[in-house]
């Protein structure tokens, strides 16, 4: 399944088309209601992925959400503003509002996840076992990656994600969090700082003067159960990377040095959830939910 439409694009996305699907989902058209979750639903569910760092909390997060979009659907005025704006608005606080996560419980702190990087051990791997294991070292690097946006806190962790990461349209994001648009650059300007100077710190994919590698830290990880070759959290169900769906910035304002950390974030896998089929049809099937619109039977 891939993804074309991106619904953070200030110039590509087509809000009529929501409104078409809208106007038939609130008749009963059944599979109107259904194309309009997913149309969103791998959106939420990558946005999920990177603000929880776990892929069943993250399916959950995002039925909840859809759940809340298809209930709250016959409320929604268009003459009020755009119906994307409407969703995520839903979308962004009930990541910013939902109770302390698994992983959020663990890591509180660059600090603290360091101290688990620096304590895996460092393990040389042979030319050939570098080559044998490269989706495991790919696997270690997004996993560390995803580890360090952990560290920040959950605003500028969604603000870094949507803004950096998925490239957000700065007047949308603007409308979705209800600020100004320079509130917002200035807000994704401390989260970048935040986060960039860690990575400058300690990472060595951006500074070749740190030790850390991500082919010595595979093998520890593996040991200390952060991957699974066997069952991937990040390099399976995916079909495209984040760069796939990023377009040219409508500003330029990042400078060499920040584009270099950006692109490493948009090389990570674009995830398909696994539970696609089962939540949309959770969604759809629920006899309270169906009542909502009186869907029609096919």
């Amino acid at each position: 399944m891939k993804v074309k439409e991106n619904p953070f694009s200030g110039k590509n996305y087509s809000d009529d088309y929501d409104q078409i699907l809208i106007a038939k989902a609130t008749n009963g058209d059944r599979n109107s209601l259904s194309e309009l979750v997913i149309r969103h639903q791998q959106y939420i569910f990558n946005i999920a992925m990177k603000m929880i760092n776990n892929v069943e909390d993250a399916e959950d997060v995002t039925q909840e959400i859809l759940v809340k979009l298809v209930t709250s659907l016959a409320k929604y005025d268009p003459s009020k503003g755009k119906f994307r704006t409407w969703l995520y608005r839903i979308t962004f606080n009930h990541f910013l509002n939902i109770k302390k996560q698994s992983y959020e419980k663990v890591v509180t702190s660059f600090d603290i996840f360091f101290d688990y990087i620096d304590g895996s051990p460092n393990i040389a791997l042979s030319e050939m076992e570098e080559k044998e294991m490269q989706l495991e070292i790919e696997e270690s690097k997004v996993a560390c990656m995803a580890g360090m946006l952990m560290c920040l806190d959950r605003e500028q962790r969604l603000t870094y994600i949507v803004g950096e990461v998925f490239e957000i349209d700065h007047q949308l994001a603007s409308e979705i969090f209800e600020i100004t648009p320079d509130n917002f650059r200035q807000k994704l300007s401390r989260a970048r700082k935040d986060l960039h100077q860690w990575m400058h710190n300690r990472c060595g994919l951006v500074n070749t003067a740190n030790p850390c590698r991500c082919p010595k830290k595979t093998k520890g990880f593996i040991k200390n159960g952060w991957v699974s070759p066997e069952n991937m959290k990040w390099h399976s169900n995916y079909s495209q990377k984040i760069k796939d769906l990023s377009e040219t910035k409508i500003e330029v304002v990042l400078t060499e040095v920040d584009d270099i950390y950006a692109k490493l974030y948009k090389e990570h896998p674009f995830k398909i959830a696994k539970k696609s089929e089962d939540i949309i049809g959770a969604i759809i099937n629920n006899d309270n939910l169906r009542n909502c619109f009186k869907l029609k039977e096919e």
